[in-house]
């Protein structure tokens, strides 16, 4: 139980604490660090140090009602904050978002919101097999499941007489999530192809559409608004893109269809932060994916024509610049490591004479870490010709790699550091986090842009062995 939680407990003068001031703590279990990060749109507030018994307590002095970002040890989490709030929370980083539970003033709307979040998750399954169905069947079922939720919610806010901006949150949670399902239906309904799902539509379906505000100012970085933004500019441009090509699925490579995405989000995004973003994240991908390095410049092009963030712009044309470097034939970048005995080295000379594969992970995705280190179990007992290397690509604190190596089980004869981290991403051009890299026997690049759960990388591995 945590003892130093109570509002009676943290307002020493009643007076001075009645207004926009809040209180935030918790305490970890199993903790990563001796510190949690708090953050409010992508901004870092502080950094709060943990005490002898893993706590902290922390009073925002002139809060801005709002969402919220708590970081520890990679795992992230967000947490509603208005005036007088005194909030706890407790968890632990075994199971960070199950085990996670708010108490105090303020706990309720955050504990339902938890809530949301984890059914979320739990019914993703669900709806993948209602998006095998029938159109209407389909519907019929979803529409079913937002109302029970949506009638769980009225209970909840008339029983607590919750703020107009936890309505508005827990509201937008529940229909986001309802519409981002219709978005992705054409995309996971395997009966037909793209084109087919889409012809199959009735004309209503995206009538929810009229009620999508595109710049929610209270919504900007909340995950469900995020992650329906993302497909549904997917789901936009490939409708367009199908206007005026012959292609009956859908592409991620296709340049076409990239471009209309990029003006989309240009033409309808108004608040900076959230089409910036999208921009990004749009451009990022393309050229993370698409191994036709001569179309990276109309992606670069189309992007930096529509970005206000300079950040951004200077960012994404040097990860162009090192992509165009990644060609095969080429050596590796010159990037320095640090092995689990603490030696500096360079990633070319860690290769050795055979081929290799290089894989990253990062503890702010466990679980495609510990995935795509159970892959590579199975994939060295297939080809010990093959050496495997894993590189921890987010983090620059030798402890808590350490600690996570052997925590997870993570062999670690061929696990590595990055030196600078933000530098090598940028010149291996790691993103996504499950690309992978494989090296030839002469230390020659194969394949920067390789899935090891693709099911043709076997295939590219029996190449490579071959030569």
């Amino acid at each position: 139980m945590l003892c130093v939680l109570s509002l009676v407990s943290c307002e020493k003068d009643p007076k001075q604490d009645k207004g926009d001031t809040a209180y935030i703590g918790g305490e970890v279990i199993n903790p990563s660090n001796n510190y949690v990060v708090l953050l409010k749109a992508n901004s870092v507030i502080d950094t709060m140090t943990l005490d002898a018994n893993n706590r902290f307590l922390y009073k925002l002095e002139t809060l801005s009602s709002g969402l919220y970002t708590f970081s520890h040890g990679g795992e992230i989490q967000m947490v509603l904050l208005e005036p007088n709030d005194s909030i706890m929370f407790r968890l632990n980083t075994k199971d960070f978002d199950e085990s996670l539970v708010f108490t105090g003033k303020g706990a309720k709307k955050n504990n339902y919101l938890v809530d949301l979040f984890l059914n979320g998750e739990a019914e993703d399954k669900i709806i993948l097999s209602f998006s095998q169905l029938p159109v209407e069947e389909f519907e019929n079922k979803l529409d079913s499941l937002r109302e029970i939720k949506l009638n769980d919610l009225r209970e909840f806010i008339t029983k607590q007489s919750t703020s107009e901006l936890f309505n508005h949150l827990a509201e937008s949670n529940i229909n986001y999530d309802y519409y981002l399902s219709k978005e992705v239906y054409p995309f996971v309904n395997y009966a037909n192809s793209e084109r087919k799902n889409f012809e199959s539509l009735s004309d209503n379906f995206y009538d929810y559409r009229n009620h999508i505000n595109y710049n929610d100012s209270v919504l900007v970085g909340y995950f469900p608004y995020a992650s329906f933004l993302k497909h549904h500019f997917e789901n936009l441009a490939l409708t367009e893109h199908f206007k005026h090509s012959n292609d009956s699925v859908f592409s991620k490579q296709s340049l076409d269809y990239n471009l209309i995405r990029l003006d989309l989000i240009d033409s309808l995004m108004t608040n900076d932060n959230v089409k910036n973003s999208l921009l990004i994240s749009a451009a990022i991908e393309f050229v993370s994916n698409n191994k036709d390095v001569d179309n990276y410049d109309a992606i670069l092009n189309s992007f930096l024509a529509k970005s206000t963030n300079a950040r951004h712009k200077d960012y994404v044309s040097k990860i162009v610049s090192s992509l165009k470097d990644l060609k095969p034939g080429n050596p590796l970048p010159d990037v320095k490591v640090f092995d689990i005995f603490n030696n500096e080295l360079n990633l070319r000379f860690v290769l050795g004479n055979k081929p290799c594969v290089i894989f990253f992970w990062s503890q702010t995705n466990m679980m495609h870490a510990q995935e795509c280190h159970k892959k590579v179990n199975e994939l060295k007992l297939k080809y010990p010709e093959i050496t495997f290397i894993g590189i921890n690509a987010n983090n620059d604190n030798k402890d808590v790699w350490i600690k996570t190596l052997k925590k997870y089980n993570f062999e670690t004869p061929k696990e590595y550091l990055f030196k600078n981290p933000s530098e090598a991403k940028q010149a291996l051009a790691i993103y996504p986090i499950n690309k992978v890299i494989i090296v030839g026997k002469k230390g020659l690049i194969e394949n920067a842009h390789a899935n090891m759960f693709s099911i043709n990388f076997e295939e590219e591995l029996l190449g490579v062995l071959n030569q």
